[in-house]
């Protein structure tokens, strides 16, 4: 049951990393227009790009069974929602697309968050008890 829901927080934050990369590569193609892109925009969409990562590292860590990376997944997970909620919500202090870029980010954002803090993935990572890491996240993370 664990790792079902820690396979499915793979699948959205590696959905993450994708959107906020491409998001990256859009600003670098328009940045010759400053009312699209200003330094904001080039400061924000690099550290969600980079936070997109650190997270995908965490939860791949996490599905193999490593109790530290959860934890830190789900404490970052909350901190990123929240700067993205803000982002979208802050009228004036980004572009209109970058802001409806950051809510389809918060949609899966908050299912991240939604899943990692679900009773039954909780008890499981505390104990250290669940099913072995055997799901397609867990192989693919070659371990330390």
């Amino acid at each position: 049951m664990k790792n079902d829901h820690l396979n499915t927080v793979v699948k959205l934050l590696a959905a993450f990393l994708v959107i906020s990369a491409s998001t990256v590569v859009a600003v670098v193609l328009m940045r010759h227009n400053p009312a699209l892109v200003t330094t904001a925009v080039w400061i924000r969409t690099s550290l969600v790009a980079a936070s997109a990562a650190m997270l995908l590292l965490f939860a791949r860590r996490a599905a193999a069974g490593h109790r530290n990376s959860f934890r830190r997944l789900r404490i970052i997970s909350m901190v990123v929602l929240a700067a993205i909620i803000a982002v979208v919500a802050w009228p004036g202090a980004f572009p209109i697309w970058l802001r409806a870029e950051q809510a389809v980010c918060a949609v899966l954002m908050l299912s991240v968050v939604a899943r990692t803090n679900l009773r039954v993935v909780r008890s499981s990572m505390q104990a250290g008890s669940g099913e072995p890491a055997t799901t397609p996240a867990a192989r693919q993370y070659p371990g330390p």
